[in-house]
């Protein structure tokens, strides 16, 4: 079947998750492990811009898959075998993410040009041809500019991969993603299932850096403060029927305006939130790992970072799409930022049990207000 062909069927866009789709965010996740542990190998700041650039390279497709399986769902085994495909192409370059700038990168470049074909293949039985016809060439240029970077090394290399996510950045607003229709009601959900397997992730690096032979009654409490954090997360994500209120909000746009309205609210602002995730995870490993040891400077500001990160990216995430406040997540980005010298100079577990009690503050006073409007509403409607 070619991409330019006569598509195989029109359907309409899907409206509930399937099986195969959260199947698939495992393995996507999986890269998000490999990213922990390659930034954990190098916690400096060109090791930080080496993970971003691999992050932003996987999750535009990952974005394109959300938008794929939203238009063409894999319920058929005619399109099942190819998203099985495309999860050993990501497979591949989760593998070859530890030394993707030093020696992997053509193997990476092989599993993400998978990826890439694999998407416009399917996403070609789509309603709409002349999206993907706009789609293809920018894709396809950017999955070849990552493999012949893993022909060359240096300066040349890191040219080639930043021109590449500089085009999948700029695609969005180049006519493509108006041209797809978008049911808002799969699309919130696919995301939420995404963010919960993060955390997952996240809760894993809590058990993997806690495994010991004698578990004493300091490291289970360190072990559940650190649990606290993930969960706080979720929360914040989570609460008062939020992704209610984004379906909603995606769902009474315009189509064209639609589409550039997920992109802002699903794909621009959750790249800080996921790199926050993968960053707190790395700085709870340090923790974990010596509870009471001041923290290096690196996993001190990797915790704080990666809190401020998950909460400014879930600060844009509301006021794009207009369904919550906004203001206090920024403050919860500052105040975490804060906590940078109780892990210098007193110890891992101050600055956890400190980032705990900033992102929880705010979330048990927006509890506390809900509660209260909700009783005097029932006062109200008593008289």
């Amino acid at each position: 079947m070619s991409i330019f062909g006569r598509r195989l069927s029109v359907e309409v866009p899907a409206s509930r998750v399937t099986n195969l789709e959260l199947f698939f965010d495992l393995v996507f996740v999986f890269t998000i492990t490999q990213l922990t542990a390659l930034l954990e190998h190098e916690l400096s700041i060109a090791g930080a811009l080496r993970v971003l650039l691999v992050f932003a390279a996987l999750w535009w497709m990952y974005g394109g898959y959300a938008w794929l399986t939203n238009q063409v769902p894999p319920t058929t085994p005619r399109r099942q075998l190819p998203m099985l495909v495309a999860m050993a192409g990501f497979l591949i370059c989760a593998i070859s993410v530890p030394s993707v700038f030093d020696g992997s990168g053509i193997a990476f470049g092989i599993g993400y040009l998978i990826v890439v074909c694999v998407h416009l293949v399917m996403l070609n039985q789509s309603s709409t041809r002349k999206g993907v016809l706009r789609l293809a060439p920018f894709n396809l240029v950017s999955a070849l500019l990552i493999l012949v970077a893993g022909f060359v090394d240096g300066v040349p290399m890191y040219v080639l991969w930043v021109v590449a996510i500089a085009i999948q950045m700029i695609t969005p607003y180049l006519g493509v993603a108006p041209q797809f229709e978008l049911n808002a009601e799969h699309f919130v959900e696919r995301h939420g299932l995404l963010i919960i397997v993060a955390l997952g992730e996240s809760v894993i690096a809590i058990g993997l850096s806690a495994q010991t032979d004698n578990v004493s009654a300091g490291l289970a409490a360190v072990v559940v403060l650190a649990l606290a954090l993930p969960a706080a997360l979720w929360w914040t994500y989570f609460s008062s029927g939020d992704d209610l209120k984004a379906e909603h909000a995606l769902a009474t746009a315009e189509p064209g305006p639609r589409a550039l309205l997920a992109i802002r609210g699903y794909f621009y602002a959750h790249i800080p939130m996921l790199i926050g995730i993968l960053a707190i995870a790395v700085g709870m490993h340090q923790i974990i790992a010596h509870p009471t040891a001041r923290l290096g400077a690196a996993g001190s500001v990797a915790l704080a970072t990666g809190v401020a990160l998950f909460y400014l990216g879930d600060a844009e995430f509301r006021r794009v799409l207009q369904i919550g406040p906004s203001r206090v997540r920024v403050l919860v980005a500052v105040a975490g930022l804060a906590t940078i010298p109780l892990g210098l100079f007193v110890a891992g577990w101050v600055q956890l049990a400190a980032a705990v009690a900033v992102v929880s503050a705010p979330l048990v006073v927006e509890q506390m207000r809900r509660t209260t409007a909700s009783g005097w509403g029932r006062l109200q409607e008593t008289h």
